[in-house]
């Protein structure tokens, strides 16, 4: 019997959600080793208008949460900017396009939020995950934070759409 792979759905996360989103973060901490994380009202923010969380869930089984992406507003003069944090997909659900679609997602988001660009920050050691967000359309750029573990720093621009009526 031939054991069908199941749908994955992307869904923007509600603070109801809050659990089931922590837990996959914490699991991207753990296997990224992620020294400095985030205080549970620094989480909560990411719930905010501006930032979002999105996880991708086993459509038959929505508590079964097998990656997630945030966005977080950033404040850089003169630029309406947000930054990508935790792109995280299980490894035994690489290789399905997950990581582009919860990408894809949080872009349209802040596309249609007003930001014209997206950072993110990762180690040089992760070099799928370099070589990922390059054939994204991320470019390499100048430290914008202080973050203690990240030696890569890339954005993209995105042109501010109009939200879906």
């Amino acid at each position: 019997m031939t054991q069908t792979k199941p749908t994955i759905a992307i869904v923007r996360a509600n603070p109801v959600d809050r659990p089931k989103a922590w837990a996959i973060v914490d699991a991207y901490c753990e296997e990224i080793g992620v020294v400095v994380r985030d205080t549970p009202a620094a989480f909560d923010a990411y719930f905010d208008t501006g930032s979002g969380i999105w996880l991708a869930e086993e459509s038959d089984d929505p508590h079964s949460v097998v990656g997630c992406i945030i966005l977080r507003p950033l404040q850089i003069p003169g630029e309406r900017a947000a930054e990508v944090k935790r792109l995280y997909v299980l490894p035994s659900t690489r290789g399905q396009r997950v990581a582009e679609r919860l990408l894809a997602e949080l872009e349209a988001y802040a596309a249609t939020s007003g930001y014209d660009w997206i950072y993110l920050d990762s180690k040089d050691d992760l070099l799928a995950a370099i070589k990922f967000y390059h054939r994204q359309g991320y470019e390499y750029c100048e430290r914008y934070n202080e973050n203690p573990q990240a030696t890569i720093f890339m954005r993209k621009r995105i042109e501010p759409l109009a939200p879906p009526s």
